[in-house]
């Protein structure tokens, strides 16, 4: 599983998206399952978090550039769920603009059979969860959608 989401989660309680997790990962984070998780802030890192501690899932983390270059509190989550990590991937980018982040959503995407996408609740935009999404779509890959 790929997963990708918004950014901006301030709008919710922490157990709000530990209960959503619960519904929606939970499912699939079977001991056999493998998720790729992006390394930002929001989505990534509460996902990243939460399947880390609840489940046997293996996780891979992708960050476009370095991990160094991840803003503080995701740079916190990696190392918090360090052990738990199979694999974290650095795409190596010289400069972290959108082709750096769609080079690493393509990534994830390419190496997964299906995407999880968690994005702003609303209509559907050009942020990089909807990009993501379409590029899963496109590669006829299923997603699930689930609007926050």
């Amino acid at each position: 599983m790929a997963i990708t989401g918004t950014r901006q989660t301030g709008h919710r309680e922490l157990g709000w998206y530990a209960e959503l997790f619960g519904r929606y990962l939970g499912p699939w984070a079977t001991p056999e399952a493998h998720f790729y998780i992006g390394g930002a802030v929001g989505i990534d890192s509460l996902t990243l978090l939460w399947l880390a501690g609840k489940t046997a899932a293996r996780l891979t983390v992708v960050v476009p550039g370095t991990v160094a270059q991840q803003p503080a509190d995701a740079r916190q989550a990696i190392e918090r769920c360090r052990d738990r990590i199979g694999e974290i991937t650095e795409l190596g980018a010289a400069e972290l603009r959108t082709p750096a982040y769609h080079a690493r959503n393509r990534y994830m995407v390419d190496r997964a059979d299906m995407t999880i996408g968690f994005p702003l609740a609303g209509p559907e935009g050009t942020s990089g969860t909807w990009q993501t999404l379409n590029y899963t779509a496109a590669q006829g890959k299923p997603r699930l959608i689930v609007p926050i």
